[in-house]
């Protein structure tokens, strides 16, 4: 079993992009991220509605990182640190040697190859520095966007469904030695 600790967060840095850990400083960003009805409309979750609810949020993120149950980096342009969005992996399995991962991109930014580097440097790091041997994504099947995202990054399109939501396809990416 890998033990894994957070405690010095991770900050992965590609040519154009910081990630680096959420903090209380970016509630206004969270609550434009969360409360935007074009990110949201893909996604299973309650939008918020005050900048509360993106504090709370912050709060819980960043306990779950402390328990060492997930990690979520803020995704920043390094020149500017202008926040465009976020990238997580959590629901991590020792049992399966797998964990999810989940991102989202204020719409703005969307189209620019973004999430494309964040992610391939998320990916790089599970496999590296996690161990882990698999990459799971849940995606709405009307969001192809995000669906052709996962293809491009070698991700393969499970013939299951998820059983708990049907609208969501199941896509997975495998370490290979």
């Amino acid at each position: 079993m890998i033990t894994r600790n957070f405690t010095s967060f991770p900050i992965l840095k590609t040519e154009r992009l910081t990630l680096r850990q959420l903090s209380i400083d970016d509630q206004q960003n969270i609550f434009a991220l969360r409360s935007d009805a074009e990110i949201n409309k893909y996604l299973d979750r309650e939008p918020s509605k005050t900048m509360e609810d993106a504090i709370n949020f912050i709060n819980k993120v960043n306990d779950n990182i402390k328990r060492n149950n997930s990690l979520y980096w803020v995704i920043t342009l390094t020149k500017t640190k202008t926040f465009v969005g976020t990238i997580c992996l959590f629901d991590f399995s020792n049992e399966t040697n797998s964990c999810e991962i989940g991102y989202e991109l204020m719409v703005k930014f969307q189209g620019k190859g973004i999430m494309k580097e964040a992610t391939e440097k998320v990916i790089d790091y599970t496999f590296q520095t996690l161990q882990f041997q698999k990459i799971i994504a849940h995606t709405h099947n009307e969001n192809q966007n995000s669906a052709k995202l996962l293809s491009g990054l070698n991700f393969l399109q499970s013939k299951e469904t998820d059983k708990e939501n049907p609208d969501s396809n199941i896509f997975t990416l495998s370490y290979l030695n």
